[in-house]
């Protein structure tokens, strides 16, 4: 007996994660970047009196809107503030669309020193953060005291050895694009390049899957391009926030993909065993599955390690 697949079935299994919108509030949020303006969400949990606070930004050229808004209502709705928020040049915020480590981690900043001014939220602080992102709590929670727990999934851990992942010839294209885009910018003639592409395309991400992994996350009503600034390909590989771990004295929950073919997972293995106070959870399966299949699992792992550390 053949059965038909329900294509439907996807749509009630996310419906059924979705918490009730009676159990939580949401606020838009502004804060100063450098001199533009950081457009962030607060989800508020009802009935809860000073809650803690996670901060959560997304990954490589992502809006705030790609896949977090899911994990920061369970957030909210298990009684911890969430607070979402876009990059400069992303999304609502101002600015030029840069992927810039230094950068982004300036917009962090900016983003933890005006939790300090929300209404209605306590002192406790937890980081989050997601594949370019998930070095960059690892960084910020190195250089403050401030931060009360950590969470980091699939993260972007060494530039270098990344390096190694991709072939001589897209390496030279990547180079050349980003040198073109630095010294072009002083003329005002930039180069973009393609956050995701098929696998014989060049982007930023074209491993198999990669394209209809990052789709997936995108909102109909978004007006996201699939573009950023070339200088981004010089930028990242300089980036290791795996030589951070040392620094990091808050407990830490590592979310790993065994089967991630965007980021290598030995740079994982690498990280736990460097941090002071690490919990992993592993999973077999891939980069984007964090988002989609593998939410329900990850989103419960996550929920635990916030109430034992907030």
């Amino acid at each position: 007996m053949t059965q038909s697949r329900d294509p439907e079935a996807g749509a009630r299994r996310r419906d059924r994660d979705e918490p009730s919108r009676e159990s939580y509030a949401t606020r838009r949020v502004t804060f100063d970047s450098a001199g533009e303006v950081c457009t962030g969400t607060l989800y508020l949990p009802a009935d809860v009196a000073d809650p803690p606070v996670v901060v959560m930004a997304n990954g490589l050229a992502a809006e705030a809107g790609f896949g977090l808004p899911r994990y920061a209502k369970r957030f909210a709705a298990a009684g911890f503030a969430a607070f979402t928020f876009d990059y400069r040049g992303f999304g609502g915020s101002t600015g030029k669309p840069l992927v810039l480590p230094g950068r982004q981690l300036d917009d962090w900043r900016a983003a933890l020193d005006a939790t300090t001014g929300f209404a209605g939220v306590g002192t406790g602080r937890a980081l989050w953060g997601t594949s370019l992102s998930g070095g960059y709590v690892l960084t910020l929670a190195a250089e403050r005291h401030d931060i009360d727990a950590v969470l980091t999934q699939v993260p972007f851990l060494d530039g270098r050895k990344l390096l190694r992942t991709k072939s001589p010839g897209f390496l030279l294209r990547a180079v050349a694009a980003g040198l073109r885009d630095r010294l072009g910018a002083f003329v005002g003639r930039t180069r973009d390049v393609k956050v995701y592409g098929e696998t014989d395309e060049f982007a930023l991400l074209n491993e198999p899957g990669a394209k209809d992994g990052y789709v997936r996350l995108i909102p109909r009503e978004s007006r996201w391009r699939n573009r950023t600034r070339a200088r981004t390909t010089l930028a990242l590989p300089r980036y290791r926030p795996v030589t951070d771990a040392g620094e990091v004295y808050a407990p830490t929950l590592v979310v790993g993909a065994t089967e991630d073919d965007i980021l290598p997972y030995g740079p994982v293995e690498t990280l736990v065993e460097n941090l002071r106070d690490p919990t992993l959870v592993s999973k077999r399966i891939g980069h984007f599955d964090v988002y989609h299949d593998a939410f329900p699992e990850l989103v419960d792992h996550q929920l635990a390690f916030l109430r034992a550390t907030l």
